[in-house]
């Protein structure tokens, strides 16, 4: 029986989440005969954990259904296996980078890929805790039907059924390695209130996110599409596109990994760094790698923590940081996007060790870019006045650290590729007691 990871990270209550995606878990174990492991990865305070139990115990069973609800000591006495089975020299080390004292999108997705592997799953399909479905005929909408239809099909047989193909020539015998869409709704809501406030200043921050020399048509149309998600249409019937996917078309509240991408290859443990957890959709769509992209795209909302101050301030210090990391992540992506195909061996599989050499190299990129964009940022964020100022304040202080930090991340990326391999043979090795 095909077994699959449907994993919901979080760390804030989330407890009409939990319910619907264990009605999606349900769907996809009832409309595909999955086996389908529903994980969440509850890095939360006691309270609100004690709240995620109850929402759990209270979920109907559903036949073909198996949950696993992990609170951090018990992800850490996996790690902490999975490490010590590894016979890394380092064991801490890695446990450091899987599950790290500050937020990580890229870590808890790390973690889920690790369990996935130890429950014996072909796949992982994640949501996020601020994300519902969008809703047709009275009935919701659930991503992981066209997840499960086509992830790990041979790309020239999931063409016959795609509504059109873009697949590039020669790539028809490959699995499809990602499947993903968007969300509807709103955008994130510190980034569209930079945009509301002073468009300029936001033109000049998401700016910063792109290649540089890239030409002024193409950086503004990126520039307008970011953030933006698939706007505020509604479902009308299910489109898909097969295709090398940009990671500018699908977010990660609503993607599907086949294993054979994340066995190789994990994403970048960056703390607090909002979209580092994007690396492995911008190798897939490098190394050509078919692709599903669909129109089943999540409702997304926001939490009331993001709209506290203190919810606001960290939420802003992660886009810094990103705008900091993108220095090092870009001149990987250059060269990821130069290599193409040569990304693959043989059997069309991703060669590790070389892009854990441009990760590698690309922390020997000099402090002078990234003390510019810090520089901008913090520029920025005193032209926009009011609350912004405490943001400036906050990087003005944490000056020397973030511009460490955004090395040190890279290195530690680094560091965790050259123990993947080892760590998901081990994860295999040992295993996880279903808990319901």
């Amino acid at each position: 029986m095909r077994r699959v990871c449907l994993t919901l990270p979080t760390h804030r209550a989330c407890t009409g989440t939990i319910g619907a995606i264990a009605e999606e878990a349900a769907h996809g174990a009832r409309e595909f005969g999955a086996e389908v492991h529903l994980l969440i990865l509850d890095s939360s305070p006691a309270p609100v954990l004690a709240g995620h139990r109850r929402a759990v115990a209270a979920l109907p069973a559903a036949p073909g259904v198996r949950v696993h609800h992990l609170d951090e000591d018990e992800q850490q006495a996996f790690l902490r296996e999975v490490a010590d089975r590894s016979g890394a020299a380092r064991p801490d080390r890695l446990l450091e980078l899987m599950l790290p004292d500050r937020v990580s999108y890229g870590a808890c997705t790390n973690r889920a890929f690790l369990i996935a592997q130890a429950l014996g799953c072909t796949s992982v399909h994640r949501r996020d805790s601020d994300s519902r479905y969008q809703h047709a005929g009275g009935e919701p909408v659930f991503p992981l039907h066209q997840e499960l239809t086509y992830l790990g099909q041979r790309a020239d047989e999931a063409g016959k059924s795609v509504t059109r193909s873009k697949l590039p020539p020669g790539s028809g015998g490959r699995r499809v390695a990602v499947a993903g869409g968007s969300f509807v709704g709103e955008m994130s809501v510190d980034v569209a209130e930079i945009r509301e406030l002073d468009p300029g200043t936001y033109r000049e921050l998401v700016g910063l996110s792109l290649p540089e020399g890239s030409p002024e048509i193409w950086r503004d149309h990126l520039i307008d599409a970011s953030f933006r998600g698939a706007g505020n249409g509604t479902f009308d019937g299910d489109r898909t596109t097969l295709a090398p996917i940009s990671p500018m078309r699908v977010d990660m509240c609503n993607i599907g990994f086949d294993h054979e991408l994340y066995g190789r290859v994990p994403l970048p443990p960056a703390t607090d760094t909002i979209g580092s957890d994007y690396f492995l959709l911008h190798l897939a769509h490098d190394a050509r790698l078919p692709g599903l992209e669909h129109n089943r795209h999540i409702v997304n909302f926001h939490t009331e923590e993001r709209r506290t101050d203190a919810g606001f301030l960290a939420y802003q210090v992660r886009f810094a940081k990103f705008l900091l990391a993108k220095a090092y992540l870009n001149t990987v992506y250059a060269r990821t996007a130069a290599a193409g195909e040569a990304l693959l061996d043989a059997e069309g599989r991703l060669r590790a060790p070389v892009v854990a050499g441009f990760v590698r190299d690309s922390t020997g990129l000099g402090r002078t870019d990234v003390e510019r964009r810090l520089d901008v940022v913090e520029r920025a964020y005193r032209r926009l006045g009011d609350r912004y100022t405490t943001v400036a304040d906050t990087l003005a202080e944490r000056r020397s650290g973030l511009l460490d930090e955004a090395r040190d991340d890279m290195a530690g990326f680094a560091h965790l590729m050259d123990h993947w391999e080892a760590l998901t043979r081990a994860s295999a090795e040992a295993g996880l007691a279903v808990t319901r």
